[in-house]
């Protein structure tokens, strides 16, 4: 048999035409030299060549002229790195169009090893792209991400409430995306243009919040040294978010309460009232509700903040927006990183619809973030993951090995033990496995697991 490596290129290019132009994708062979070997007729069209024409011996950026030509050759990197390249995303202008194509390219390399050109291979992504586009403008809103009912139903809450000064309280877990909200509000609203200004109340102490909302004059304590403005003088005219409100004392509770209901104050040690246009955002993870019923938390404040609720559900309960997500951090980590990772892996995307989130979604962000400082390919695979979101398949092999039983039985305890616990409900018992109800059905076949037969 003879070896591709052993055959010159332009052999290989001849005995391959046929099938070369065959392709719906761009092929385009180039010597170490930079000159084009071969180009197939779907290169031809991409780039907008005439069929007859020939390329041959032409110097590749006369022809391929696309986004990166100037910046970074793929051939000099591949040549350079001595490793292929994966989907890396060009632009090439078209007629009046820009065009988005996805490259890869490999090296040819003759028997003593020595690089002697490169293929790479040209696919037009733009439709895809403007599809991706389409979905993401379908299920989001001003940089939300969801497609799950509850989602649109924020959605349509949000388009009503945006153009209004109505005071909204936003309500959810931790890592829900509580301040992402508060600013889709004030971006869709006509104070879109002017400040936006965040306070998180737990992370100061009552007089320094009290001094940072409101203000202080010259000589109020120790170290005023100068007059300052507040954060609510600092957002006249457009939106103050005060996260973790649940968490503010009954004396900056009274002064809140007072700017809610004549949009006035005094700085702190001042006597001059000042008069502010804001629109206030709040947020908690707390309930207020039973805050007040404890006494913590003025019943009138906690009424004039509640004008429109909103609450946004934890990711566990939303898990159909986990791969819209997913997608979503994989293109902003590629960015950031510089990497090109394509996706994750079938079995890993098993692992994150089955799993929790006590940390929502800012919980998602860090194991994707995660696995793309663990991948050096081109897909986030199972073992890229945080080890411990497979801890229960690992606990049943710990749990064999120490009793010396056999797994499947063992296996079979436990899937029996957990849908008895569920009462049977298949998603229950899945979530308890951090596995998805796919594959839980096969075992569940695999070990002659019947209701009732058990």
């Amino acid at each position: 048999m003879i070896q591709p490596a052993a055959i010159a290129p332009k052999e290989v290019i001849i005995n391959s035409d046929t099938i070369l132009n065959s392709l719906a994708d761009g092929v385009v062979v180039i010597s170490s030299s930079r000159r084009i070997l071969y180009i197939n007729k779907a290169a031809k069209e991409l780039f907008t060549i005439a069929g007859d024409e020939n390329m041959e011996g032409r110097i590749c950026r006369e022809v391929i002229h696309h986004s990166n030509c100037s910046l970074c050759c793929l051939m000099t990197t591949a040549v350079n790195t001595g490793e292929e390249i994966h989907n890396k995303e060009v632009t090439i202008g078209k007629g009046d169009k820009t065009v988005t194509l996805s490259v890869n390219a490999a090296l040819l390399k003759d028997e003593a090893g020595k690089t002697i050109g490169a293929v790479e291979v040209f696919r037009d992504i733009s439709l895809l792209k403007e599809l991706k586009q389409e979905l993401r403008d379908k299920y989001s809103f001003e940089g939300i991400i969801g497609k799950n009912y509850k989602m649109h139903e924020i959605y349509e809450l949000l388009r009503e409430v945006a153009p209004t000064k109505t005071t909204v309280l936003i309500e959810g877990e931790s890592g829900t995306g509580k301040e992402l909200i508060a600013n889709a509000i004030h971006n869709a609203s006509p104070r879109k243009d002017k400040s936006f200004i965040k306070v998180n109340c737990a992370a100061l102490a009552e007089g320094v919040l009290e001094s940072e909302l409101f203000g202080h004059v010259k000589g109020a304590f120790t170290g005023a040294i100068a007059d300052k403005p507040g954060r609510f003088e600092m957002a006249n005219g457009g939106t103050i978010f005060l996260d973790e409100i649940g968490d503010i004392t009954q004396h900056t509770q009274v002064k809140l309460l007072r700017v809610l209901q004549e949009s006035t104050f005094e700085r702190v040690g001042g006597t001059k009232t000042i008069k502010v246009d804001v629109r206030l955002i709040t947020a908690t993870n707390k309930n207020l509700k039973t805050l007040v019923e404890e006494g913590k938390f003025r019943e009138d404040l906690y009424y004039r903040l509640k004008v429109m609720p909103v609450t946004l559900p934890p990711l566990r309960e939303r898990k159909d927006d986990i791969p819209l997500l997913v997608s979503h951090f994989i293109t902003r980590f590629n960015k950031d990183m510089g990497k090109n990772i394509s996706g994750i892996s079938p079995s890993a995307m098993e692992i994150l619809m089955a799993y929790n989130y006590p940390g929502n979604i800012r919980e998602l962000e860090h194991i994707i973030e995660h696995g793309f400082v663990r991948c050096s390919a081109d897909t986030i695979l199972p073992e890229h993951m945080p080890k411990d979101m497979q801890r229960p398949a690992q606990d049943i092999i710990s749990k064999a090995i120490k009793t010396e039983r056999p797994l499947d039985a063992l296996e079979r305890e436990t899937i029996i033990r957990l849908l008895e616990e569920s009462n049977w409900k298949i998603k229950d018992c899945a979530n308890k496995l951090k596995i998805s109800r796919i594959t839980l059905w096969r075992k569940m076949k695999e070990l002659g697991i019947k209701k009732g037969a058990c």
